[in-house]
């Protein structure tokens, strides 16, 4: 199973269509969300390009096809609007010999840690910087980044794992 790993939106749909993209160039089976898909959250400025109807519109399109995670700034006016799941504080996906422990990172991350199994890969989103690394306990931490509001010096970027590997490609 191949999978095109998004976070933190932000309602920006220009950003989006440029990961779904890349992404379809690079083939994907699965699209998980890991939560801020529509709104920009008061610690953030309103991102360039801010259309989270049409981010709904594009993400509905591919209804069939996401596993999505609640972020700190989903509500449940969003669910509203999205043909699928979006409210679950966390989702596991077995993909071949992988186990993902899905979750946004607000509550669940590296220094709060799920209980979970050596070799598990905690993906999340939430810091807006591109991340991956094994802990000493046998855990995989995985952060895609942001496709719309990068910090720490990172650039716009999403995630792939190609049925063995994870990687981070940027926008």
């Amino acid at each position: 199973m191949r999978i095109l790993f998004i976070s933190d939106i932000h309602g920006v749909p220009s950003t989006l269509e440029a990961a779904l993209a890349a992404g379809e160039s690079l083939g994907w089976d699965k699209l998980v969300l890991l939560g801020d898909l529509l709104y920009h959250g008061p610690r953030n400025g309103v991102p360039n390009f801010y259309d989270p109807e049409r981010v709904v519109k594009i993400l509905n399109g591919f209804k069939d096809r996401i596993v999505a995670v609640r972020g700190n700034c989903d509500a449940e006016v969003d669910q509203m609007l999205l043909s699928f799941p979006l409210m679950g504080d966390y989702a596991i996906l077995e993909a071949g010999k992988d186990t993902f422990f899905l979750t946004h990172g607000h509550l669940w991350n590296e220094y709060r840690l799920p209980p979970l199994g050596m070799g598990t890969i905690l993906a999340h989103g939430h810091t807006h910087v591109p991340e991956l690394k094994k802990l000493p306990c046998g855990l995989t931490i995985f952060n895609p980044g942001s496709i719309s509001l990068p910090k720490g010096g990172s650039s716009r970027s999403f995630g792939y794992y190609d049925g063995e590997n994870l990687r981070h490609y940027t926008i």
